[in-house]
């Protein structure tokens, strides 16, 4: 198997000074306005066979802590159990196995009857108020990630692509990484690495970044992923044969968030 930088060598950071022009900051990743079409691809959430359960992931830790079966989590001298244990985390995630399967955004917004997105709000943790318990989800479920795409969903998403691209797997992309992900922070220099498409699978194993890019976009810029460090979803803006895939495609859940265009 080829390298990650044989196939994703660095680029000029200038090849991202339109994306500082049009939006301005990108520390937690660029979010491109809407032009015209756009849609979010929410990432996976899962919930056990057996139901969500009766306690929260806080309530699971907090027993497991005052029974000594582990640790408390501390940086330095700082404490870090001071927080609410929402079961969530940050960066890639995988399906986590035997038992799990996928649970929907749509299915848990009718089941509680929350939006799957609060109007004038974007995907995140202020998602499904109504599924968690003082804002720690049941231990039945596991919430979706900040900041990157599971897995099935950044594979399936490059497949669109693909189908979409005019040069398909030879069509020339570029990925930027915000400086939150890289193991040394460097908030001068825009990351950006440069590509094919047909080798985009192999993005999702960057072994310095824990993440799917914050950006990626062709050479032509006739479309573009937001994915930004605090968020539980990507933004796609393209063209409207490609945001009307995404929203009828089986396997990606996405959804329609105007005020965010």
């Amino acid at each position: 198997m080829a390298d990650l930088s044989d196939l994703w060598p660095v680029a000029h950071p200038s090849v991202a000074d339109w994306l500082t022009a049009l939006c301005g900051d990108g520390v937690t990743g660029f979010e491109a306005p809407r032009r015209p079409h756009a849609a979010w691809v929410l990432n996976a959430m899962y919930e056990h066979e057996y139901g969500p359960g009766g306690l929260s992931h806080h309530e699971l830790r907090q027993a497991a802590l005052a029974a000594g079966a582990i640790e408390p989590a501390r940086l330095g001298n700082i404490d870090l159990e001071i927080g609410i244990a929402t079961g969530g985390g940050l960066g890639r995630a995988e399906h986590p196995g035997p038992g799990y399967r996928r649970l929907r955004w749509a299915e848990l917004s009718a089941r509680c009857g929350d939006p799957l997105v609060p109007e004038g709000q974007y995907p995140s943790y202020r998602c499904f108020p109504s599924a968690k318990q003082d804002g720690s989800w049941p231990v039945g479920i596991r919430p979706p990630t900040e900041g990157s795409l599971d897995r099935p969903t950044w594979d399936r998403l490059v497949d669109l692509l693909l189908d979409h691209a005019p040069d398909g797997p030879d069509t020339r992309c570029l990925a930027y990484y915000n400086p939150l992900m890289l193991p040394e922070v460097d908030f001068d220099t825009l990351h950006v690495r440069t590509g094919r498409l047909g080798d985009a699978h192999a993005l999702y194993d960057h072994p310095e970044a824990g993440f799917t890019p914050s950006n990626f976009w062709p050479e032509d810029r006739s479309w573009i992923l937001c994915t930004d460090y605090d968020l539980w979803a990507t933004k796609v803006v393209g063209p409207e044969h490609l945001v009307e895939a995404l929203l009828r495609d089986p396997v990606i859940e996405a959804v329609r968030l105007p005020w965010t265009s």
